[in-house]
């Protein structure tokens, strides 16, 4: 067990060091060492959490999705670390890498404008249903963080503009629930989770990188 920490830990050190210093080259497709995720195309963090995934096999071959917090945008990619599309998305109107405990099990009513943040992490996360037996993705069920289709049944939060807008500025107004286009979610997001299990990492907007998921690599193996 302690090897498996070590060499996960090895992994992402390395792989963060590596990418820091731009030593491993950008293509436009998936390799060995790299997902498919341009320079043009994502933020630094983004691709080094995706080069991370693909390095040390974190996603256990499942297909996997990065939500980019800071620039409110979700990759999805396929198992091998091909890229299968991307989007904006609208996210917990506070700034917050972590979830206030019991969240899940009080009323919306109950939320205060600074407890409704997205948590930061990686999720093993399913299809599921929510309210109004609607499919959704579950990330946190005990937490109720889940991606679904942008709710549009406020129209004074204006959520299809703010998916709209180029500046991710106005991309905060949910309860944490990831929210993304509909035709995104129909077309990307169910297709990549139906008939199996993916893994969701939400990087942090307040911790770093590499405090959240080498956090995660140090856990012990069950």
């Amino acid at each position: 067990m302690r090897q498996r920490v070590r060499t996960a830990v090895t992994g992402l050190a390395t792989c963060l060091a590596v990418l820091s210093a731009g030593l491993i080259p950008t293509t436009a497709a998936a390799t060995e060492n790299q997902a498919d995720l341009r320079p043009d195309r994502a933020s630094k963090d983004a691709r080094q959490v995706a080069d991370w995934v693909i390095v040390t096999g974190d996603n256990k071959g499942l297909p996997f999705v990065i939500v980019d917090k800071l620039k409110a945008e979700v990759f999805v990619f396929y198992r091998d670390g091909r890229l299968r599309g991307a989007a904006p998305v609208l996210l917990g109107l506070a700034r917050g890498d972590n979830t206030v405990p019991g969240i899940g099990e009080r009323k919306l009513s109950s939320i205060r404008p600074e407890e409704r943040t997205t948590p930061a992490g990686r999720f093993v996360s399913a299809l599921g249903v929510g309210l109004g037996k609607k499919d959704l993705v579950w990330i946190d069920y005990g937490a109720a963080i889940s991606l679904h289709r942008v709710v549009t049944s406020n129209p004074r939060e204006r959520r299809l503009q703010r998916l709209a807008t180029a500046s991710p500025l106005d991309n905060r107004i949910s309860y944490g629930c990831i929210n993304v286009p509909a035709s995104f979610y129909d077309a990307v997001i169910r297709p990549s989770f139906t008939g199996t299990n993916g893994i969701v990492y939400v990087l942090p907007e307040v911790r770093s990188i590499h405090d959240v998921f080498l956090a995660h690599a140090e856990e012990p193996a069950p």
